[in-house]
């Protein structure tokens, strides 16, 4: 008898605990998904930074080598494609996000070739406000492959979290979905090529 009324007592804890850990698990799950969602909007944030940029770039290209101007239109274009697309946190898909890192790489390639017709141009190169913006702009690259990489890691830890036992549980009761990570761009398995 008196193992019977132990178990019952010990049944009657389990169960009463059982909205506790519900609400543990619920709670680090939005903590988890709230910092996903924070590292999202320093990427953005930062994209934002390079697309800002970009247009006293190109002002400061163009003064310099009027016969340049189909590598300024590309790059022109290419900034209001990338900053056409718009991703919510909330819409965050690996359609999506392949999407605007897709519009976002484009954008990454027409600034090598703004940048690689510069050459061509001394006088440019030696220009302080050139010289500046080229600084700022490689400076903000950094701090994109940073807030990138702090993505990657929320992601990485939401997504581990909501596929644990018994977290998988609740998440799915309440609807946490996994979070897409960025892939490396098309070529980036391959060494780049170095010609002297």
């Amino acid at each position: 008898m008196k193992k019977f009324f132990t178990r019952i007592i010990c049944a009657i804890a389990i169960l009463s605990a059982m909205p506790a850990l519900q609400s543990c698990n619920y709670n680090s799950l939005v903590e988890e998904q709230q910092g996903v969602d924070q590292a999202w909007a320093e990427v953005e944030n930062q994209y934002q930074r390079r697309a800002d940029l970009i247009p006293n770039l190109v002002n400061t290209v163009k003064g310099y080598s009027s016969h340049e101007e189909e590598t300024l239109v590309k790059v022109t274009e290419a900034r209001a494609k990338a900053t056409s697309i718009t991703l919510e946190a909330s819409d965050l898909t690996e359609e999506n996000l392949a999407k605007f890192q897709e519009a976002q790489n484009e954008l990454s390639q027409t600034l090598k070739s703004l940048l690689s017709v510069t050459e061509a141009y001394p006088e440019l190169k030696a220009n302080e406000n050139f010289i500046n913006l080229q600084t700022q702009l490689e400076g903000t690259e950094n701090r994109i492959t940073i807030a990138r990489r702090n993505y990657t890691e929320a992601v990485r830890e939401y997504n581990t979290q909501i596929k644990k036992f018994p977290t998988n549980i609740y998440a799915g009761w309440f609807g946490f979905k996994p979070k897409p990570q960025f892939s490396a761009s098309a070529g980036a398995e391959r060494a780049p090529e170095v010609k002297f």
